[in-house]
């Protein structure tokens, strides 16, 4: 699963994919890894992974990650080709989920392409490059579609009634992710279309360092344009963030979070952010060779959950031994939550919970 960090050009994207790419803004315990310039896998900060190290003593650590994409800056026009719009539009198509940096501070010294600061201006530049392309893509599914759904055939008028609507909300500068659908609808026609609008977006406002900890005026105009989205919205100051991962120590960078008001460095809270706007969550197995963090999507059966570890695992599956991560973090051992009566044996239909510690049965 990827997350693509989208914006106009000098908002911050790259400096805040810099930032996410420097194990220090985490922990040392998590350690990041660059595939393509422009493409990183960064480990999932989670205070539960290390509770577990604790206890577990074990002789490896392997925790959960998410795919971040850094993903060229777009100039009006793109959906015509303008700038690296071709491009820009094929890499955000592979991603699962937007986060789209918006410029909150000013700096005389930082060029804006507009000429200035405005970032609800600069959110509807982005959209609506978005919106005219996804507007492309249901024209020519509708020119196909029409000619199925004149000659009577019911599935092409169902498939043709949905193309109308998403094509009525487009041309109103509405994106796909705000439209209700009947699920079997969403499913047939809305989902295999990869709606660039209809992905999960996060909007991470990028703020001067004084404006860490409690927003500011532009903040204040992002959470009133947004408020009819499903979308999330998270604070960051990049540059702060950037200046906090030059600092060597981890003493060092705690009393500078101390300083501006923050518990923890704003990166970690959006790469965990970014896992959650996945739809992704994390169980655990515990073991003295390997504590480790394993992600499946929101609402996965225990079979689902084995086949993460592998194949074999859910083709071959009996039941899953599932202990709350509350109870094995209270009572220190998985002997002591079986003691306890803690321990809960599970079957096919188990919804996994995120946190559960887990240990599969199977038989191939």
């Amino acid at each position: 699963m990827k997350a693509g960090i989208v914006g106009l050009p000098n908002v911050g994207k790259s400096t805040l994919f810099n930032c996410l790419s420097n194990a220090k803004a985490q922990s040392a315990n998590f350690p990041f890894c660059t595939i393509e310039p422009n493409i990183g896998i960064v480990n999932v900060p989670d205070p539960r992974l290390e509770r577990l190290e604790a206890l577990v003593k074990p002789v490896r650590v392997q925790p959960a990650t998410v795919e971040i994409v850094d993903i060229a800056g777009l100039v009006k026009g793109a959906s015509k080709g303008e700038g690296l719009g071709n491009q820009f539009l094929a890499n955000i198509r592979e991603t699962d989920a937007i986060l789209h940096v918006l410029r909150c501070f000013d700096n005389d010294n930082i060029i804006h392409v507009d000429g200035n600061v405005n970032p609800i201006r600069d959110k509807e530049t982005i959209d609506m490059e978005l919106q005219l392309k996804d507007l492309e893509t249901v024209d020519k599914k509708l020119e196909k579609v029409k000619r199925a759904a004149k000659t009577g055939n019911k599935e092409a008028q169902k498939e043709e009634a949905v193309l109308l609507k998403i094509k009525s909300a487009l041309e109103a500068g509405i994106s796909v992710r705000t439209l209700e659908f009947d699920k079997e609808d969403y499913e047939e026609f809305v989902d295999p279309a990869q709606f660039i609008t209809d992905k999960p977006v996060m909007y991470v406002c990028n703020v001067d360092e004084g404006s860490a900890a409690t927003g500011n005026a532009y903040v204040d105009q992002v959470k009133e344009a947004v408020k009819d989205e499903d979308a999330e919205i998270l604070v960051l100051a990049v540059g702060t963030e950037a200046d906090i991962n030059e600092l060597d120590s981890y003493e060092e960078r705690q009393m500078f979070l101390q300083d501006i008001g923050l518990e923890e460095p704003g990166s970690s809270k959006l790469i965990r952010s970014a896992y959650k706007l996945l739809k992704q969550q994390t169980y655990f197995t515990a073991g003295v060779k390997e504590v480790r963090a394993w992600t499946i999507d929101v609402g996965a059966t225990a079979p689902q959950a084995a086949g993460v570890i592998h194949t074999d695992f859910e083709k071959g599956f009996i039941r899953a031994e599932v202990i709350a991560y509350e109870d094995f973090s209270a009572l220190g051992s998985e002997a002591k939550v079986k003691e306890a009566g803690k321990m809960r044996v599970e079957g096919k239909n188990y919804v996994v919970k995120d946190g559960d510690v887990m240990h599969f049965l199977f038989n191939v």
